[in-house]
């Protein structure tokens, strides 16, 4: 399945959880509910994967977590806040960039439209 077909599904599903639950709960809440809905798609969907940070040859764990990451190839960053800003944005392009992941999404769970809180993020070019 490519990235692109991935980001249907997401976007689909998110539109799902947000239409079931709205806004206004954490954000584990959604995590949980949109995991639960990825992984009815028969994909390999991880969440809360650790990525460890590589420093020339030195492997430091020190606690970066995705949310929710697809194939190996998509990643989901997903927050519950009042506006999205430009330090959650550099978390998911640091993240795609330290997992080569192309695209992802930022989605933002406490809006009244689900598409007002949908961040597509890429990483060079699709």
């Amino acid at each position: 399945m490519t990235e692109q077909e991935i980001s249907k599904l997401v976007f689909d599903s998110a539109l799902k959880v947000h239409k079931v639950l709205g806004p206004g709960l954490l954000e584990s809440a959604y995590e949980e509910c949109l995991f639960y809905e990825l992984k009815k798609s028969n994909l390999k969907v991880e969440k809360q994967k650790a990525l460890p940070l590589v420093y020339e040859e030195v492997k430091l764990d020190i606690g970066y977590r995705i949310d929710i990451i697809i194939e190996d190839k998509f990643i989901v960053e997903i927050k519950a806040v009042e506006s999205l800003n430009e330090v959650h944005l550099a978390q998911l392009l640091t993240y795609l960039k330290l997992t080569d992941c192309k695209l992802g999404f930022l989605i933002n769970f406490n809006v009244k439209l689900l598409k007002d809180g949908v961040r597509r993020v890429i990483n060079g070019q699709l």
